[in-house]
């Protein structure tokens, strides 16, 4: 029987899913968890939120979503919906932490520098993030992993436009050194944030 429901749900689309939910179908938003939860672990751990905190903070961000899941309209995915919720959380959570004062006034100069490293060698993205600044590993997590546009990270982020406009702009710099040597991907380019 068990087996029987979860094929029923596993088998809906996200947003059908999210009706369900909204009617009080707790199995309906828990196959939401179940498909979604190690992505948004993963925008949060490359934010910074190490092992716990990103669970404590991934766990957070469903329980709001699910509270709030009737304001989910379906115009963007609930993936992306959800993720946003999450960088929202993790960034107050920062702030009440008062970690994020240290990386709004970091000094460019403090940045760790990124050499081109061993052109042969697998680095996943992850740890390319690892050697950005926290600045630079905050905006671009925020822009590409968690779909904040430039002006939505500023704005989470109490920080000038142009400020995370440089931010994301070194960092993406740096994983094109980092992860592809003379590749020249356009990372950017995915992205039309403005």
């Amino acid at each position: 029987m068990l087996g029987a429901t979860h094929s029923k749900f596993a088998s809906l689309h996200d947003v059908e899913l999210c009706t369900q939910a909204a009617t009080g179908e707790r199995r309906a938003f828990g196959e939401l968890v179940r498909r979604h939860g190690s992505a948004v672990r993963g925008v949060l751990r490359r934010m910074g939120a190490q092992g716990a905190e990103a669970d404590d903070v991934a766990q957070d961000a469903f329980l709001t979503a699910f509270e709030r899941i009737a304001e989910f309209r379906g115009e963007g995915t609930f993936a992306g919906w959800v993720r946003k919720i999450a960088a929202r959380l993790y960034l107050r959570r920062l702030q009440r932490d008062r970690r994020l004062g240290a990386i709004a006034t970091e000094e460019i100069e403090d940045e760790p520098d990124v050499g081109g490293g061993d052109a042969d060698a697998a680095i996943d993205l992850d740890e390319a993030l690892k050697t950005l600044g926290p600045a630079e590993r905050l905006c671009v997590t925020l822009c590409f992993g968690a779909g904040l546009s430039h002006s939505e990270a500023a704005e989470a982020l109490n920080l000038p436009l142009g400020t995370v406009k440089s931010h994301v702009k070194r960092g993406l710099d740096k994983l094109r050194t980092r992860l592809a040597p003379g590749d020249g991907a356009d990372l950017e380019g995915r992205r039309g944030n403005g």
